[in-house]
């Protein structure tokens, strides 16, 4: 199964940002980043949101997992 909390945390420390420069950015708490990245399954307005905020195509990442 594919954690898609991984996927984002893997993706927030590639672009080189801080947990707190997401959470900000999502605006939530440090905390909640935290409880993102400890999900397997996130709703997709979440993955949708993040992908924003990281300008990545996280659906993307996701799907080419799956494929693998």
């Amino acid at each position: 199964m594919i954690h898609v909390g991984s996927i984002i945390k893997e993706t927030l420390q590639k672009k080189g940002k801080s947990v707190t420069w997401f959470a900000n950015e999502m605006c939530c708490t440090r905390t909640n980043v935290y409880k993102i990245f400890r999900k397997k399954s996130i709703d997709t307005d979440i993955i949708w949101r993040a992908s924003q905020v990281l300008e990545c195509n996280l659906f993307e990442l996701i799907s080419n997992k799956l494929n693998n």
